[in-house]
Formats: C-alpha cells, sequence, structure tokens
C-alpha cells in the first residue's frame, strides 16, 4: 500500500491533451530508444515541444522522453532517472503523460506506482493518481 501526496501544491494534474506550455514546464513522454517519434505523445513532443528525432532518451527541446518501449525493467530505470533529474531541477514543472500505457501497453496500476515518491514539481495525470488512489 502506498500513498500519494494530495496537499494543495501536488492538486493539478497533467491535462488529457497538451498543447502548449507556459514558461518553465517541460512535456514528459514515452518513446522507444531511437527516438522515432511518429505517433501519440511522441509525435506530439517532436511537432510541438522540441523533441529531437534521434534522440530518444533524457531531456530535448521542451520535452524529456523516457524509453517505454525497451521492456517494464528499462522503463523503471528511466523513470528513476528522470525524478533524479527533475530533483536537480526544482524550478522546472514536469508535466507527466500516461507513459507507457498506450503504445508500449504496460497497465495504469503497474506503471502510476513508480512515481510514488515524485517530486512537488512534478506534474501527473488523473489516471496515475486514480490508480494511487485504488491502492
Amino acid at each position: 500500500m502506498f500513498a500519494f501526496d494530495d496537499s494543495p501544491q501536488r492538486a493539478r494534474r497533467t491535462p488529457a491533451v497538451v498543447t502548449e506550455l507556459a514558461d518553465g514546464e517541460v512535456f514528459v513522454f514515452g518513446s522507444n530508444a531511437s527516438g522515432h517519434h511518429g505517433a501519440g505523445a511522441a509525435r506530439a513532443a517532436f511537432e510541438n515541444f522540441g523533441a529531437e528525432w534521434g534522440v530518444g532518451v533524457g531531456p530535448t527541446g521542451r520535452s524529456y522522453a523516457i524509453d517505454t518501449m525497451s521492456g517494464f525493467d528499462t522503463m523503471i530505470e528511466q523513470i528513476v532517472d528522470f525524478l533524479d533529474y527533475a530533483r536537480a531541477h526544482p524550478d522546472t514543472t514536469f508535466l507527466v503523460t500516461p507513459i507507457g500505457t498506450g503504445i508500449a501497453g504496460h497497465k495504469v496500476e503497474d506503471v502510476a506506482p513508480l512515481f510514488q515518491g515524485a517530486p512537488a514539481n512534478v506534474v501527473l495525470p488523473q489516471v496515475f493518481v486514480d490508480a494511487f488512489d485504488a491502492q
């Protein structure tokens, strides 16, 4: 059993569709290791938020790519790396999409707990918060 920090500063949720970013915001999306951003949130990151074609991991433009297609263990490592990065950049707000739950095919209830303990500058999608509440 785990609890999600639902204090007022954490009440914000990533919109279902992100069309623009405010100053200091970064779009966090699921990618593949080769950085072929052809569909879903990855395509949106490429077209709208500066994700670079061929870069499948880490920060590019106003985006942050997490490899969700190379297996669950790799995704876990990538999320740990991302959360470390977010802690190191407390003045940046990271809008996390429901990574890993689309094309990658992972279940929300398996991915959401990986964000337990996320710093306050990490904004999560409502489906992840709902998964926390269901535990």
